[in-house]
C-alpha cells in the first residue's frame, strides 16, 4: 500500500529521527530509479524553474537537514527531496508534484542516501552537549 506524505505533517515531528522514520523508502542499493530515462531528471534539475523553485524551499526550511531548526547543512551541498518520488511519468507529464512545496524537504547527501536505501549509519551524529570535565578520563 503506497502511503501519502507530506511537509505538513513532516514537520509536525519534532524530532531529526522521527522525521527520518517517516520518510525512509528502504530501497536496494543500486536499483535504478529512472534507468535509460535518468535525462528526464536531469533536464529538470537544471532549469531555471527547478533552480528558483529550490532556493525557495532552502530559504523555507532555513537550509536545515529534515528542516530541523538547528541541523543547518554546512559544507554539503543541499539536496531538495521528494517525499513521494517522482516517477517517469511525473516527468514526462509535468505533474504538479515535481514543485509541489508540500513534496519536499531540504535533506544532507547522507541523509538523503539514508531515506532511499535505509543505512541509519550515514545519518549526522546526533548533537551532544558539551558538559565541564567531559574529556578528562580521571573525574
Amino acid at each position: 500500500m503506497n502511503v501519502l506524505r507530506n511537509y505538513r505533517e513532516l514537520i509536525k515531528l519534532p524530532t531529526f529521527k522521527e522525521r527520518y522514520e517517516y520518510l525512509r523508502l528502504g530501497g536496494v542499493v543500486g536499483k535504478d530509479t529512472f534507468g535509460f530515462d535518468r535525462y528526464l531528471n536531469q533536464a529538470l534539475y537544471s532549469s531555471g524553474e527547478w533552480k528558483r523553485f529550490r532556493n525557495k524551499i532552502i530559504i523555507r526550511d532555513n537550509g536545515c537537514d529534515l528542516a530541523v531548526p538547528g541541523r543547518d547543512i554546512l559544507g554539503d551541498r543541499i539536496i531538495i527531496h521528494h517525499i513521494m518520488p517522482l516517477t517517469v511519468k511525473d516527468l514526462k507529464e509535468r505533474s504538479s508534484a515535481i514543485f509541489d512545496e508540500d513534496n519536499v524537504v531540504c535533506v544532507s547527501f547522507n541523509t538523503h542516501e539514508a531515506i532511499h536505501f535505509g543505512d541509519e549509519s550515514l545519518l549526522p551524529a546526533e548533537f551532544k552537549e558539551r558538559r565541564p570535565n567531559d574529556t578528562c578520563p580521571w573525574k
